[in-house]
């Protein structure tokens, strides 16, 4: 049993350290090998309410993208945004070349309530921040109040 190893064995040896330094230092140095899974690329998204306004705002962190990167798309009330990154740098330093990439695409989904047309959707892109308000309901789902008889 694990437990009892532990028990007996209460510090890992030098080889358990090495092991994990490999496997934590290799993934991010190396390129990915045939079949391998590659994490995909997420940006950040965050969703904020606006109750006054009746507004849903979903803000997305797309560094070094611009507006025709991005594809903006609505089916079966899910708004998907979705794109791809291809952004490098060169520069020289020390007498060394230096070349940093990112290539990669993604692809983030948010359910919108029920009667959300598409023409009430708007959309904003600055400074690499991507802004998507939609209305939280529609007037055919705002709340009515039935007297009783």
């Amino acid at each position: 049993m694990s437990l009892s190893r532990f028990l007996y064995e209460p510090f890992y040896s030098l080889a358990d350290f090495d092991r994990l330094f490999d496997e934590a230092f290799t993934t991010r140095t190396q390129a990915p090998e045939a079949g391998a899974v590659v994490r995909p690329l997420r940006p950040r998204m965050d969703l904020h309410e606006d109750a006054k306004a009746n507004t849903v705002t979903a803000t997305f962190e797309l560094p070094g993208l611009k507006k025709g990167d991005v594809d903006i798309s609505v089916q079966n009330n899910v708004l998907t945004v979705s794109g791809e990154s291809k952004s490098s740098s060169e520069r020289e330093e020390g007498g060394y070349a230096i070349r940093e990439r990112r290539y990669g695409k993604f692809s983030r989904a948010v359910t919108l309530p029920q009667g959300t047309k598409s023409d009430q959707i708007k959309a904003a892109m600055n400074d690499g921040v991507l802004s998507v308000t939609y209305p939280k309901t529609t007037t055919e789902q705002a709340q009515q109040k039935i007297t009783v008889a």
